[in-house]
């Protein structure tokens, strides 16, 4: 097993208003050198990008032509969101049979959904039929990978929930067949202590690795997967602004990414992608416009270094203990 990083590069995101465009438009060549700067020695580094079902304008695809963001290593992890309507709306696995094709040996990870488990404007929890596009893709995804003979990871993520009960998680179990618990290659989990929550922060740690814990243990049985396939952290980060120093995100950048890696052969733990790269808008009255490591003009914050540092530290192979 290894334990592998990585990030989503793209200054463009969502909230539950919607998307949030940044204030500047995103430079290339800048996020290629803090790409580098950040995988350093390590020999892979993901680059998270978001792709939606049906196309549109309301969730358009970011960041745009992630492919120019690879090599040296860097490998996609893709992300293919789900709002079609209907249960089986004609297209969905054609669309995932093709960003497999189109991907490639490019793609490291590919994630079907995006937190399907929130009913939120922005993710895919609001679409009808999420649950059976999750179990479909996830099958046409692999066949098609393992057709080409391409070893890329296919799974999907959802967001932490505080109910351990939460009823997504009983609705898979009964929808998945066999053939989708074959295909499975992992569960991600996006969370974002203290961010939404108040952790104080001396309880930081602590308070990760029970949500880790949790849900290896408690929650993701419930949909009858269990404990060989791997969860991967797909999404963390913890924003600057008022109240909000950048030294302080440093410091939980790296007890969170610690405290992951240390569970890792524990929990079977397979990796962290930070969320994101630049700030939307440095100057910008949300959370969300300031979840970079960069600023948005790309000056550096502190926790860009940690950060990169922990990438080029913890890379690499984990020993699996029981759970």
């Amino acid at each position: 097993m290894t334990f592998t990083f990585g990030v989503y590069p793209g200054g463009l995101l969502g909230d539950e208003s919607g998307v949030i465009t940044p204030v500047s438009p995103d430079d290339p060549a800048r996020i290629t050198a803090a790409l580098r700067e950040l995988q350093g020695t390590a020999p892979t580094l993901l680059v998270r990008a978001y792709r939606s079902y049906p196309p549109g304008p309301g969730l358009p695809p970011t960041p745009a032509e992630p492919e120019r963001y690879l090599g040296e290593g860097r490998r996609l992890d893709l992300v293919l969101q789900y709002r079609g309507p209907g249960d089986r709306p004609d297209g969905w696995t054609d669309f995932v049979r093709d960003a497999v094709r189109t991907g490639g040996g490019r793609i490291g990870t590919l994630q079907i959904c995006e937190e399907p488990n929130v009913d939120s404007p922005v993710l895919d929890g609001s679409a009808p039929g999420v649950l059976r596009a999750l179990v479909d893709g996830v099958v046409a995804a692999k066949e098609e990978a393992l057709a080409l003979g391409l070893g890329l990871a296919v799974g999907f993520n959802a967001a932490f929930s505080p109910d351990p009960a939460e009823p997504f998680w009983s609705a898979l179990g009964e929808l998945a067949d066999e053939r989708f618990h074959r295909a499975l290659d992992y569960v991600g989990l996006d969370f974002f202590p203290d961010v939404f929550r108040l952790v104080p922060a001396e309880r930081l740690g602590a308070a990760v690795a029970a949500v880790l814990t949790g849900f290896r243990r408690e929650v993701v049985v419930r949909a009858g997967i269990g404990a060989a396939v791997p969860v991967r952290v797909c999404e963390h980060g913890w924003p600057t602004g008022p109240d909000r120093p950048e030294q302080r995100q440093a410091e939980v950048v790296e007890e969170v990414v610690r405290t992951v890696a240390g569970l890792a052969g524990e929990l079977n733990l397979t990796g962290y992608s930070h969320f994101g790269l630049r700030d939307a808008d440095s100057a910008g009255p949300g959370l969300f416009h300031h979840f970079g490591l960069l600023r948005d003009d790309y000056t550096p914050k502190p926790a860009f270094a940690v950060y990169g540092r922990l990438v080029q530290e913890l890379t690499g192979p984990v020993t699996r203990t029981a759970l």
